[in-house]
């Protein structure tokens, strides 16, 4: 099976980069930081940023149909881990409001910056979706073999 892009429109449209990648039923979601749809990182602090990266993690899943169950692994990259350990009870209100009581596997790394600098965290993961609810995302348009699509 080919790999096939996954990109949300409700997140921002990638440039040089993929949103998700799913393969079979394997879905791999791309970093995400906390960027709203204006391409901005969200203001307030490591705890609205959580939300809003962990957001767009599961609006990748949600669009070929995976759930937060679906989750096998997560990594977490932090610019400042105190910070998040200091907030820690506040991002676990918010994983279970937005995903429940499953955790997947997972991993929280330091790093001295991310690719945009006023973001404090980016979130990777894979899940693996079960084949009743995999919604396979549509080809992407290109030439078809008489020439370009219009």
């Amino acid at each position: 099976m080919t790999p096939a892009a996954v990109n949300p429109s409700a997140l921002p449209a990638p440039s040089g980069y993929s949103h998700g990648t799913l393969t079979g039923n394997t879905l791999y979601l791309g970093g995400q930081t906390a960027l709203d749809a204006d391409m901005k990182i969200v203001p307030g602090g490591i705890v609205e940023q959580f939300r809003q990266a962990f957001g767009n993690v599961l609006t990748t899943l949600r669009a070929v149909g995976g759930e937060p169950e679906d989750l096998v692994s997560i990594t977490l990259y932090l610019t400042d881990i105190p910070d998040y350990q200091a907030h820690g009870k506040e991002i676990g209100r918010v994983w279970r409001e937005l995903a429940g009581p499953v955790y997947p596997a997972m991993a929280g790394i330091g790093c001295t910056a991310l690719w945009q600098p006023e973001a404090m965290i980016e979130i990777l993961g894979v899940a693996v979706i079960p084949e009743h609810r995999l919604v396979p995302p549509a080809p992407l348009p290109g030439p078809g073999p008489d020439g370009p699509r219009r």
